[in-house]
C-alpha cells in the first residue's frame, strides 16, 4: 500500500453513509454502525464529537465521543465524554489510524472544555494513549456492572490539569448507550 496521507475532519450529516460503511467494515457486522447512527441522532449525546479519517479521498476511520454525566443528568456538571465506538476499516488497521483519531479527538475535546473521557475498550491498547485502567478504582463506575476479569477495560483519561477532582460516582451515558446490552460481551 502506498504512503498514507491521513486527513481528519468533523463529520457532517451528509457523512452518515460513510460512517455506517466504516463501522460495518471494521466490526464485520452492523451492530456498532446502528449504535453510531442512533447516537448521532440522540440529543442526550450532545455535545458530541464525530471525526472521520481519510486517506486521500477514501474514508478509512471514524470515532465518536458523546456526553456523559456522573450520578444524574445535570447540565451544570463539568463537560465529560465517552469514546464509543472507534472504527478503522480492515485494510488500514494496525497502521496507527485509531491512535491518530483518538489523539485528535482528545485535543478537540480539551479545547471544547471536556474534562474527563471514558472508554470501555481493549485493555492493552487504550493505556498506550493515556487512559487509566479500572476507572472504578478512581471512583467512576460504569453505567452497568463490569465483571471483575474485565475491570481494567473500563478506563478514564483526565483532560483537566486538576486530574480527577470531579464528583465521583456512576457514569450516565446518552439514552442510546445507557442500555445493558451495550455493556456486556
Amino acid at each position: 500500500m502506498n504512503e498514507l496521507n491521513i486527513q481528519i475532519r468533523e463529520s457532517r450529516k451528509a457523512d452518515l453513509e460513510d460512517i455506517m460503511y466504516v463501522q460495518s467494515r471494521a466490526f464485520g457486522h452492523d451492530k456498532e454502525a446502528q449504535l453510531t447512527a442512533d447516537l448521532l441522532q440522540d440529543n442526550t449525546a450532545e455535545p458530541l464529537l464525530s471525526l472521520l479519517a481519510f486517506d486521500q479521498q477514501k474514508v478509512i476511520g471514524h470515532i465518536l465521543f458523546t456526553r456523559v454525566y456522573i450520578n444524574k443528568v445535570d447540565k451544570t456538571q463539568p463537560l465529560m465524554h465517552i469514546l464509543a465506538p472507534l472504527a478503522v476499516i480492515p485494510d488500514y488497521q494496525n497502521r496507527g489510524i485509531g491512535g491518530v483519531l483518538i489523539r485528535e479527538g482528545l485535543n478537540r475535546l480539551k479545547r471544547m472544555g471536556s474534562e474527563l473521557v471514558f472508554v470501555l475498550g481493549h485493555m492493552e491498547y487504550y493505556p498506550k494513549l493515556g487512559f487509566i485502567p479500572d476507572a472504578k478504582k478512581i471512583g467512576y463506575s460504569a453505567p452497568f456492572p463490569i465483571p471483575d476479569e474485565f475491570a481494567n477495560a473500563w478506563m478514564v483519561q483526565s483532560l483537566n490539569p486538576n486530574r480527577f477532582t470531579i464528583e465521583k460516582g456512576q457514569v450516565i451515558c446518552a439514552k442510546t448507550l445507557n442500555r445493558p446490552e451495550h455493556w456486556r460481551e
